[in-house]
């Protein structure tokens, strides 16, 4: 383990990535794929080899330390080079797709935006296990790396709850009496006190990782009970907790497990509302109750309000106009099913689109046409945008962001009723008011000048106005079906292959667009301050 931890960081990921190919390699030749089977099978090995010899080459190399430019700089290379590498099986199987398209999918599926080129019934079940397989990866690299890379350089959102004194102002512990117990060594009490960012990587793997695919399986066991088919229900348990939304079939989660498998999977969406519910979330905490933590109860407001309010939209004008025909009991009941049917289907959604996951409800058709919502883009796109809780899985601007913004509006309209009014709350409630909402304030800048960016630079080619918005919308919240939530305008520009699919308004359009897309991907996963980060000339300090 002590040698593994001077490792680069970027080595170890790539190490990995090489042994989970492995794991398509196995299916595809149990299921008598035999090409696709030697696709990832050699790619893996090569990885692996790679590997090897990269860790041979940096073992001579000076013992990196906690230098910021550098492990930045290996998340964007995680994120931008890796999938290269991720893609070549990919584009082995699909000889016509070219290795442009298979690394633009890779990177979606990394930055668990879950944005596809293909049609879902086009590609062969290893190569839709694979596509899971790296959105899980993605998924897994974002909790490691929160701990272990954004926390000590407080961007990511730690910023928000972070001392501007350098120390840590919540607890002060008591002084050691002369006889006491010997304490523990501080990196097995504080990973993130660790100097190298892989062996705080690695600690921070060995606590989540675990968590990780033990909820995975027990989410993918439940959904194969509630009659999911194998992959599928794989492909959902991965997409669930890399909030991904990645699946080998279009169509909504219960399409075969029904209110079950819907219900499951909605339980398991709101491990994406908080870092607390994950291990190394201690620093994320900004109250010391579950039910007073401030990301849980506006991520559970906004979910309620949205269904409460396709609830209320026509149920009313619905009861009138059943109570006027000739059987008024019947015509209530009806009323009252239709009801559940619609509020079912607005919470799974909102839920769903809140944490960035994009899976539709079987219910929500019958929600838009009960409640009358012609025209759903717009507020699923509001609640991507919003996005989950901070250091999770989720993309967005991030409910603790909101949050601390909502607070300071408040203590404004406070202050302009009461002028001489003191702002209680503690010490962390008075933090998230003032640092944090002017750090959170900066951040919704940025992410809405980002928007506006991206959205330049797709429509400098002959895209719609409200394509490339919502496809834009789309990247930087990495929540890739948001964009199926309209209907896009097919461009036919370029082609993936026979398996790519332009209706969905992503594969059909030219290589700029294309490259513009991955790079919001990139930007939204990583967050703006993070890059800008690498901008600063302390990071570049030696």
């Amino acid at each position: 383990m002590q040698k593994l931890s001077r490792l680069p960081l970027f080595v170890l990921v790539l190490g990995f990535a090489g042994a989970m190919m492995m794991i398509p390699a196995a299916h595809a030749a149990a299921s008598g794929l035999g090409d696709i089977a030697a696709n990832f099978l050699f790619s893996g090995i090569l990885l692996i080899v790679l590997t090897a010899l990269l860790a041979i080459a940096a073992s001579g190399m000076a013992t990196p330390g906690p230098h910021g430019f550098s492990v930045l700089a290996t998340m964007l290379g995680v994120f931008g080079v890796l999938p290269l590498a991720l893609g070549i099986p990919l584009a082995m199987s699909l000889p016509d797709t070219g290795l442009f398209n298979a690394w633009w999918e890779m990177v979606s599926c990394v930055t668990t935006t879950g944005a596809t080129l293909y049609a879902a019934d086009m590609l062969a079940p290893p190569l839709h296990l694979w596509r899971s397989l790296v959105g899980w990866m993605g998924g897994l690299f974002i909790l490691v790396s929160a701990v272990s890379i954004l926390a000590p350089l407080k961007v990511g959102g730690f910023e928000i709850l972070s001392s501007p004194y350098g120390r840590n102002e919540r607890f002060q512990p008591l002084p050691e009496s002369a006889g006491g117990r010997r304490q523990a060594p501080a990196h097995l009490v504080d990973p993130t006190r660790i100097a190298t960012p892989s062996a705080r990587s690695i600690s921070a793997f060995m606590q989540v990782g675990p968590y990780y695919a033990g909820l995975t399986l027990v989410l993918w066991v439940v959904l194969l009970l509630a009659g999911d088919p194998g992959l599928i229900a794989l492909s959902r348990a991965m997409g669930t907790l890399s909030t991904s939304g990645i699946s080998p079939v279009a169509g909504a989660v219960g399409g075969h497990s029904g209110i079950i498998g819907e219900l499951t999977v909605f339980l398991f969406l709101m491990l994406a509302l908080s870092r607390r519910f994950w291990p190394g979330g201690n620093q994320l905490k900004a109250s010391d109750s579950l039910w007073t933590d401030p990301e849980i109860r506006l991520g559970a407001g906004v979910v309620v309000l949205v269904a409460a309010i396709l609830f209320a939209r026509h149920f009313f004008a619905t009861i009138e106009q059943a109570t006027q025909g000739a059987d008024i009991t019947t015509g209530i009941v009806i009323s009252f099913q239709n009801a559940a049917v619609a509020t079912w289907g607005g919470l799974f959604n909102a839920l769903s689109f809140l944490t960035t996951t994009g899976w539709n409800s079987v219910d929500w058709q019958g929600a838009r046409n009960w409640s009358g919502l012609e025209s759903p883009g717009l507020l699923l796109a509001g609640l991507a945008i919003m996005g989950g809780g901070v250091a999770t899985t989720a993309g967005g601007v991030k409910l603790l962001r909101v949050y601390a913004l909502g607070r300071q509006s408040q203590r404004e309209l406070e202050r302009i009723v009461h002028a001489s009014s003191i702002s209680g709350g503690g010490r962390m409630d008075r933090r998230i008011r003032g640092e944090g909402a002017y750090l959170a304030f900066i951040f919704f800048m940025l992410f809405a000048i980002s928007i506006a960016m991206t959205v330049l630079l797709v429509s400098i080619r002959q895209i719609e106005f409200e394509t490339a918005v919502m496809l834009s919308v789309s990247a930087l919240t990495n929540t890739g079906p948001l964009a199926n939530t309209i209907a896009l305008s097919p461009s036919f520009e370029s082609s993936a292959g026979i398996a790519s699919n332009p209706w969905e308004g992503w594969s059909g359009l030219a290589a700029l667009p294309k490259t513009v897309l991955a790079g919001a991907m990139i930007v939204g996963r990583l967050e703006t301050l993070a890059i800008l980060a690498l901008f600063s000339p302390e990071f570049w300090r030696r």
